[in-house]
This record gives C-alpha cells, structure tokens and sequence, in this order.
C-alpha cells in the first residue's frame, strides 16, 4: 500500500499541484483547507506524513501543528511563505521534521517528503553496533567513543564527538542551534550557542574530506545543521553548505 499524505492549504491551486504531483509518483494525496478539517482528516485517514501551511484561517499552522502532536508521531512538513529564522525554528521546536519555503519547486517537494518518510520507516536501533555513513567512510562507535574516518582513527575531545553523535543518530533532522546546545552542552555552563558553531567548524575539519564543501554535517542557514547521512543521496537536494 502507498503512503497516505495529507496536504493542509487554503490555496486550492497549491493543494492540486500537490495532488497531482504526489499521486503521479504512487503516493495518496488526501487534502483539506482548513485546520479543522485536517485534523478531522488526520483521524480518520491516519497518514503517513503531514504537509502544514503555516498561514491557514481559523486554525493557524502553529495551532494545528501543536494539537497534532498532543497525540500523534506523524511526521510533519511545514510549508511557509514566511522564511524567517524565528518561524522556521518555531515550526521546529513544535515538533514539525522540516519545512519547505514558498515557493518551492516540485522536485524539491517530492526529495523531502521522500526523505522524511524513508527516516519516519527506519527502525529503532536496537543494538550497540557501530553506525557507519558514507559506505563506511564515517564509523561512529558510540561504544568505544571512537570515530573512524577512511578506516585511520580520528582523534576527538569529548565534546566533539558527543556532537557529532548526537547529530549522527539524528539522521536527516534539521536540529537547530538551540536545541543542539541545550542536549549536548547542558553540563558545561560557561558555553554559549557560539560554542555550537565553533565545535561544528572543528568537527568538520577532522570529519569531512573538504571542510568548505561538508557532506555530513550540513548547515541550515540561519537555523541550524542537518546530519545528512548518504551524502550520495541526499546532498542533491539539501543544496547548503
């Protein structure tokens, strides 16, 4: 069975380029144009992922996002024409796994809604074993605390790779500045969200084959990072550095 996506939109041409674009790659498109009557859709229909205009009437995004996730882990794609740092990290915080800024090409829409539904299918780890990224060009054992880069054994402080783990097991997530700061620094207070950045820049020196052009840590500008693991993937589409 293909998945079911529900699209929330006052735009009724926005809502059928949706429709017909999604549909024509296998996926049901359900779609509603108000905030109440997606979540009247989002209960009954049960989807896979959600697609949330930000500028709904009666219901705004933020409304309809924040009752979502009172009961549910459908994964959410924000669509907003209001590209500000502030509204995307809000939408984040929310609990939204990304968003797309209005407006966007079909292309684009379809490489995110494909890659957060293949992240929401991805089971649990279960197990200690190593994560590997790359075709094993990056080897993070969380067990032995150690980082392997091209199979030669990368020397890190503790910080940096509790960094780069933490985004590693975060696989495709945009995690913004503050949240990274907030779960990975909460036992250092002389820290500040500038320690983020400068950890970032250090990581990437060790970790990545070309630090100006990154492939796994990936920044969102003005919001924050992305670890993208198969870069052969997803950089296509991700397009910053």
């Amino acid at each position: 069975m293909s998945e079911r996506i529900l699209a929330i939109d006052d735009d009724p041409f926005l809502l059928e380029l949706i429709e017909k674009g999604l549909s024509k790659e296998g996926y049901q498109v359900i779609t509603a144009a108000t905030g109440p009557e997606g979540l009247r859709l989002l209960a009954e229909q049960k989807p896979h992922l959600v697609l949330l205009d930000i500028m709904l009437p009666r219901m705004d995004g933020w409304q309809v996002c924040s009752q979502i996730r009172k009961d549910s882990t459908v994964p959410i794609i924000m669509l907003t024409a209001r590209g500000t740092q502030s509204d995307v990290i809000r939408g984040l915080q929310m609990g939204a796994d990304d968003y797309l800024i209005k407006p966007f090409f079909p292309a684009e829409l379809l490489a995110r809604v494909s890659a957060v539904l293949r992240r929401a299918s991805m089971p649990p780890q279960v197990n200690k074993a190593p994560l590997r990224f790359g075709n094993g060009d990056l080897v993070i054992d969380a067990t032995e605390r150690q980082v392997f880069v091209r199979g030669e054994v990368v020397d890190l402080t503790r910080t940096e790779f509790d960094l780069l783990l933490y985004m590693a097991r975060r696989p495709g997530r945009i995690l913004t500045t503050e949240f990274i700061f907030e779960n990975v620094w909460s036992y250092d207070a002389e820290a500040n969200l500038e320690s983020v950045k400068w950890y970032v820049w250090r990581l990437r020196k060790k970790v990545e084959l070309d630090s100006s052009n990154p492939r796994y840590i990936i920044t969102e500008r003005g919001v924050g990072y992305r670890f993208v693991p198969n870069y052969s993937v997803d950089a296509d589409w991700l397009k910053t550095g």
